[in-house]
C-alpha cells in the first residue's frame, strides 16, 4: 500500500475503463464530458480524478489515456474494468487486485506498483470463452483476463508513472455465454442493440445473463469501494479485494 503522504502529494490520478457501466458507481456525481469520442468524467477535491472509457480492447484504452492526458500528465493510473475468470475459485462479483499484467499478443509482463495482490491478469484481444480462458490459465498462469489492462501498463511504464490494476468479476470460468466479439465494433464500442436482438429470440442465454448483469453490478461497486479506500489512504480492504 502506498504511504497516506504519497497519495496526498499525487494531483492528478487517471482511471481508465472500456465501459461506463464498470466506472458508474465510482463516478456518480462527478463532472461528465465527451473528448473526441471518449466519455470522460472529472471530481476536484484536494487532488483531481479523471476517469475516461472509450470501448473495449487495447486501442480504445489508448483513446482513453489520451484524452485524460489531454490538459495535463497524470501523476498515476489505474486500470478498472470487468474481468473473467480463469480459476474457479475466483469468484463473480468480488474485485480483486492484479499483481500485474501480462499483454497476450507479445508475451510483455508488467508490474503493478506497491499494494498488488497476488492475482496475475492477462489482456486477450478478444473475449474469451471457457475454452480460451483455460488456455490462457495454463499458458500464463493468470487468474483473470480482460482487454485492455496492458496497454494502460505499457503507457504507465512509457511515462515512469506508478500503475495499478483493479478488477471486478464478470464471469466465472463455467459460464455459457453468447459469443460477445461478433457485436463488438471496430472502435471498440460494443453494439447493444444488435446485441438484445440476438438474445430475444435465444432464451438459453437469458439465465446467465441475468447472472452476469447482477455479478456485474456487484463487481463495480465493489471496485469503486477499493479504488476510494485506496485513494483515501485507508487500510483494510480485505474484504472487497482479495
Amino acid at each position: 500500500m502506498v504511504s497516506g503522504e504519497w497519495v496526498c502529494a499525487v494531483t492528478r490520478t487517471a482511471i481508465i475503463a472500456a465501459m461506463a457501466g464498470e466506472l458508474k458507481p465510482l463516478v456518480r456525481g462527478w463532472k461528465h464530458e465527451r473528448v473526441d469520442g471518449v466519455e470522460v468524467w472529472k471530481h476536484r477535491d484536494d487532488n483531481l480524478y479523471v476517469a475516461a472509457c472509450a470501448g473495449a480492447g487495447q486501442a480504445a484504452a489508448t483513446r482513453a489515456f489520451a484524452a485524460v492526458e489531454r490538459d495535463a500528465p497524470v501523476d498515476l493510473v489505474f486500470s478498472l474494468g470487468w474481468a473473467g475468470a480463469l480459476r474457479t475459485d475466483l469468484a463473480p462479483g468480488v474485485a480483486y487486485n492484479a499483481a500485474g499484467v501480462i499483454d497476450a499478443r507479445t508475451g510483455e509482463r508488467f508490474n503493478c506498483d506497491a499494494g498488488a495482490g497476488a492475482e496475475w491478469l492477462v489482456t486477450s484481444p478478444v473475449v474469451a470463452d471457457e475454452r480460451e480462458k483455460l488456455r490462457l490459465a495454463g499458458a500464463y498462469g493468470a487468474g483473470l483476463v480482460d482487454m485492455e489492462a496492458a496497454a494502460i501498463a505499457r503507457l504507465a511504464q512509457m511515462r515512469q508513472i506508478p500503475f495499478y490494476c483493479i478488477k471486478g468479476v464478470s464471469d466465472g470460468l463455467g459460464a455459457r455465454l453468447p459469443d460477445f466479439n461478433r457485436f463488438i465494433g471496430a472502435d471498440g464500442r460494443f453494439e447493444l442493440a444488435r446485441f438484445v436482438l440476438f438474445v430475444l429470440v435465444r432464451p438459453k442465454y437469458w439465465p446467465e445473463l441475468i447472472r452476469m448483469g447482477e455479478n456485474s453490478r456487484k463487481a463495480s461497486e465493489a471496485m469503486a469501494k477499493a479504488l476510494s479506500e485506496f485513494l483515501e489512504g485507508r487500510e483494510g480492504t480485505e474484504s472487497e479485494v482479495r
